[in-house]
């Protein structure tokens, strides 16, 4: 029974996508869109460059276009773990991502560097 039920809820979506695929094939923005879209493509064909030359021409025109492609972008270097030490003379507890906080750096100094790293918690 699960298949059969698998399946009547799959048309259903199905039947549902292809009435917000009708609803959106009716829409004037759209269809600007569409329009614009299959303009540029010809465009290319016309004149043989590919979307990178179509970018780099564009680039050139107005250069913030780069800007806003590296915003739009996720960098790939990932987030530092986040650490915890506990200062055990005074109960203190620092959370941090990087080495270069204030409050440890003051423990380094009074208390000295190993002792301080031996403070962190997992």
């Amino acid at each position: 029974m699960a298949k059969i039920n698998d399946y009547y809820q799959k048309k259903q979506l199905m039947e549902k996508l292809a009435d917000e695929i009708n609803q959106l094939e009716q829409d004037q923005s759209l269809k600007r869109e569409l329009a614009f879209e299959n303009s540029i493509r010809e465009l290319m064909k016309e004149y043989d460059k590919s979307p990178k030359h179509v970018l780099q021409i564009l680039t050139a025109i107005d250069p913030s276009i780069v800007g806003a492609k590296a915003e739009g972008s996720t960098g790939t270097r990932a987030k530092r773990p986040m650490k915890t030490y506990k200062n055990p003379n005074t109960g203190e507890v620092v959370k941090t991502r990087g080495g270069n906080h204030k409050v440890l750096n003051e423990w380094r100094e009074k208390h000295g560097k190993e002792a301080v790293q031996s403070w962190q918690q997992d």
